[in-house]
């Protein structure tokens, strides 16, 4: 994983090799996830590489990804672009990764032109610690699933994330992260965009495993993000703390469903719902949760 804003500038820059083709960095040390492409990353890029063909006074308001294969990480992804409509404000387009000819993810996502209008929030962020008084993410994780700190260190990379709590011990599913970039992101809010769609996807899914005795990615747990949504609310800094409200509200069948609010300065700026694989391979652990 990139562990400087430097590196992940670099992973976020797309050469473009057609009119709406956009081909990913060769580098694979900084895009590796263990043995595979982080989505994150996935959702990131392909944000960007529908940027390529959006007029500048339009932003992202939503996007929605299905992630069809395990990504290469020693193969660069191809971004294809389709460009499905440009009306007065919104503009539509659709995005496919491909690795050796085949489909790994697809999204779509919407733009807009930024415009004033109406504008309230339902419920305020909720009462969790200051960043500066949670303990780093990795530390917790190496403390509960008996790993090295410096392997979470390297899994979090350049994104700053600090454990602000969850419901361990209890029936409820959720957990409050604080994240930012470690350093100064550039100026373009479309990077910005691109970080928090980046970092989003490192925690969410975990949280439907809360509530359970199982050690998330563990050896007798197979994982995966088959689907991401994202609505982007308001235009926010990524390099300033995010406050990561995230809950489940189902888990069945191998399948975990979590949704996410994220807040930056009291003001709710995005928000996210995905829906993963969380399919018990051990035997033993099967036979517990079934009780």
């Amino acid at each position: 994983m990139p562990r400087t804003v430097d590196e992940l500038v670099e992973l976020f820059r797309l050469e473009q090799t057609g009119e709406h083709t956009y081909l990913g960095p060769r580098d694979a040390s900084r895009q590796a996830f263990g043995q595979r492409v982080f989505g994150g990353q996935v959702l990131a890029q392909g944000l960007l590489a529908a940027y390529q063909s959006i007029d500048f006074d339009r932003i992202a308001h939503s996007l929605n990804g299905y992630f069809l294969r395990m990504g290469d990480p020693a193969l660069p992804i191809e971004y294809r672009v389709n460009p499905v409509r440009d009306g007065g404000s919104f503009s539509s387009r659709r995005v496919e990764a491909v690795q050796r000819g085949r489909t790994i993810f697809m999204m779509d996502a919407s733009f807009h032109r930024l415009e004033p209008g109406l504008s309230h929030e339902d419920d305020p962020p909720p009462g969790v610690p200051a960043p500066d008084d949670c303990p780093p993410l990795s530390q917790v994780l190496e403390q509960r699933r008996r790993g090295a700190a410096s392997y979470w260190d390297e899994q979090f990379g350049v994104v700053d994330a600090r454990f602000a709590g969850d419901s361990s011990g209890s029936e409820n599913a959720n957990m409050r992260v604080w994240f930012r970039a470690r350093d100064l992101l550039p100026g373009d809010r479309r990077v910005h965009q691109a970080f928090l769609a980046y970092a989003s996807d490192l925690t969410i899914l975990s949280v439907s495993t809360v509530p359970h005795q199982v050690e998330f990615g563990g050896p007798g747990m197979q994982v995966a993000t088959i689907n991401h949504t994202m609505w982007f609310h308001r235009v926010a800094r990524a390099d300033l703390w995010i406050l990561y409200d995230q809950y489940s509200p189902s888990a069945s069948a191998g399948l975990g469903f979590s949704i996410g609010r994220l807040f930056a300065g009291g003001q709710l700026v995005a928000s996210c719902a995905q829906e993963g694989m969380i399919r018990l391979i051990d035997p033993g652990l099967l036979a517990v949760a079934l009780g």
